[in-house]
């Protein structure tokens, strides 16, 4: 039974992995209507990433898997140009999923949300998936052909 009309998360989703799916289906089980901010190549090029795909691409790949893993479920992808797109601004959003890595996130974007006079979001942070190894599985790692999308070492 979903808890929230509307909640937002973002990412790059450069290769999508396993960690990518924990956090996505958290915001589904968690709401029926979920935002999905994509980092744009130029939001991506600024936090220092290499890309191995264009935002055309990430799009259509982030939604292929969204079609494949979470079947009927209400969800609009939004191009990322800055930290928070349509979660500061979208007075139905009632939360953030963000990962362990980024749950900082959510007090920034409450302080943006508060200078608009809009009502806070509840943060929901989802742990980190780690690898076979221990540590965590990142588009990172996969490029370094360290680990495999599932977290399996190479």
């Amino acid at each position: 039974m979903p808890k929230f009309d509307l909640v937002a998360m973002g990412g790059t989703f450069d290769i999508i992995h396993k960690g990518h799916i924990a956090l996505l289906d958290k915001a589904f089980s968690i709401s029926a209507n979920v935002i999905i901010g994509l980092t744009s190549d130029d939001l991506a090029k600024k936090r220092g990433k290499t890309l191995q795909n264009p935002y055309q691409k990430r799009y259509e790949i982030l939604e292929k898997t969204i079609k494949q893993n979470f079947p009927n479920m209400s969800y609009q992808i939004s191009k990322l140009e800055n930290d928070f797109g349509p979660a500061v601004l979208e007075k139905d959003v009632q939360a953030l999923v963000v990962s362990e890595e980024t749950g900082e996130q959510g007090s920034v974007l409450n302080k943006l949300r508060k200078e608009k006079n809009l009502e806070p979001v509840k943060v929901i942070v989802v742990p980190m998936i780690l690898a076979k190894d221990g540590t965590r599985i990142s588009t990172t790692r996969i490029k370094n052909s360290e680990i495999d999308t599932e977290g399996n070492l190479r």
